[in-house]
């Protein structure tokens, strides 16, 4: 069957967007150890604060790549994706706080900030991949 689908980058392929990008896929993977291994540690007064604040962090790291994504230049994608590392940088934020009022162990500590720094690094790398082509 042919596709007769377009984007912006020519013939529309479902199985490249967004959720093809490993930057995606690594905030996905902190927004998920928040709601598996954090959040379910929270006590009921943190239920309309900390863990409020999590949720949108951790939400907004992956929207704001699948929005940055879908944006018609890849240009204007950048600022998204900006935004995404703000709410990764947030979302680190709320992993010590966690820490410090004890309501999470060191390990899960230590592995949410490995998580967390892993996606820093490789949703920089893609912004930087992204200005490159701007010089192309």
């Amino acid at each position: 069957m042919e596709n007769i689908f377009e984007d912006n980058q020519g013939i529309y392929n479902e199985n490249r967007d967004f959720t093809s990008l490993f930057c995606w896929k690594d905030a996905q993977t902190v927004k998920v150890f928040f709601y598996n291994e954090v959040l379910p540690l929270l006590p009921n007064e943190e239920k309309f604060n900390l863990d409020i604040q999590i949720r949108k962090s951790t939400c907004s790291s992956t929207a704001n790549i699948a929005e940055g994504y879908g944006r018609y230049h890849f240009l204007e994608g950048i600022q998204f994706y900006r935004i995404s590392k703000g709410s990764l940088y947030e979302s680190k934020d709320h992993l010590i706080s966690c820490y410090e009022l004890k309501y999470i162990s060191e390990s899960i500590y230590k592995d949410g900030l490995d998580l967390i720094e892993n996606a820093k690094k490789s949703l920089g790398g893609y912004i930087n991949f992204v200005k490159k082509q701007k010089r192309n």
